[in-house]
């Protein structure tokens, strides 16, 4: 099957507006990031108190969320698994779960409130949970790098790392700018995302790497546009429809389960392979093209 049937879209020759973009997209995220004093950090990084909660009759999640709002109590709340289970998320560990548990019985005093779980969590577990993400997350990239330098080449394992730092910092400032919780299934989410991006740019670094051995050791310099640009054009079906068959499971996830802990880890896989798509199409070989026509233009002169 084929979204686009022999494309000839002239990708290369347009780089210097996705470097526009992409370069904006970039500095609004960090702006983004800067100005909500990054992430939107949740119990498991900034500390705090995890209830897990059974309501028989099966209360709705607005009936939980207003009951505890109108109480005075700050919380995220979340249904988890069977209908009338919810995770009650706050921030301060001063609260008492028992005080939580009172005031929902004696909102409604016809449902049956159980505590199945608590979790404490203390600013010091949070700031070690954070750099054990942002250590995960580098150590990804390094292996990813290391993996498509000596696979492919140097050039392309760092256009690809750089892709992969442009990816989460964009896809990390629109999950913030949206308000959404930073938790741990979000780490797990962004090293998904690296995965999946560098497959993208992998499957484009082989078509190429196949039309530049076609012309040896010496590659024309006037040669390299033309064989960067068909090498995406000819990977663009199958990118655009491997993205597709993903995002749709993704879409289905964000339609019908709001509310659920698997929301958040959803938008913002659907918001990395969106961005992941289109670095893969239009940054990575566009580094390694002005990468190649420098180092031709220095072994020239």
């Amino acid at each position: 099957m084929e979204f686009f049937r022999n494309p000839k879209i002239n990708f290369i020759g347009n780089r210097k507006y996705m470097y526009f973009v992409s370069g904006a997209l970039v500095l609004l995220s960090i702006i983004v990031l800067i100005v909500k004093g990054g992430p939107n950090y949740g119990v498991d990084f900034r500390g705090g108190l995890l209830l897990q909660i059974k309501t028989e009759p099966a209360l709705k999640i607005e009936e939980v969320r207003s009951t505890l709002t109108s109480k005075g109590y700050k919380t995220e709340v979340q249904t988890f698994g069977e209908p009338g289970m919810f995770i009650l998320k706050f921030s301060s560990e001063q609260i008492s779960p028992d005080e939580i548990v009172n005031a929902l019985k004696s909102a409604h005093p016809n449902t049956t409130i159980s505590l199945l779980r608590t979790e404490m969590v203390g600013p010091s577990i949070g700031r070690k949970l954070t750099m054990q993400a942002i250590t995960l997350t580098l150590v990804g990239m390094l292996l990813m790098l290391i993996y498509i330098s000596f696979r492919f080449d140097f050039r392309f394992g760092v256009s690809s790392v750089l892709a992969l730092f442009h990816d989460t910092i964009i896809s990390l400032g629109i999950f913030t700018l949206l308000g959404r919780e930073f938790s741990v299934p979000i780490v797990a989410a962004i090293l998904t995302l690296i995965g999946y991006s560098i497959n993208d740019s992998i499957v484009v670094a082989d078509r190429i790497r196949e039309k530049l051995r076609a012309f040896g050791k010496v590659i024309p310099r006037n040669k390299i546009e033309e064989i960067f640009n068909s090498g995406i054009n000819e990977t663009l079906s199958r990118t655009i429809i491997t993205s597709l068959t993903t995002l749709f499971p993704l879409f289905t996830i964000l339609i019908f389960a709001r509310g659920t802990t698997i929301f958040d880890f959803a938008l913002i896989l659907s918001i990395g392979i969106i961005v992941g798509t289109y670095s893969s199409i239009g940054i990575v070989a566009s580094i390694v093209t002005d990468w190649y026509k420098a180092s031709l233009k220095k072994e020239k002169a």
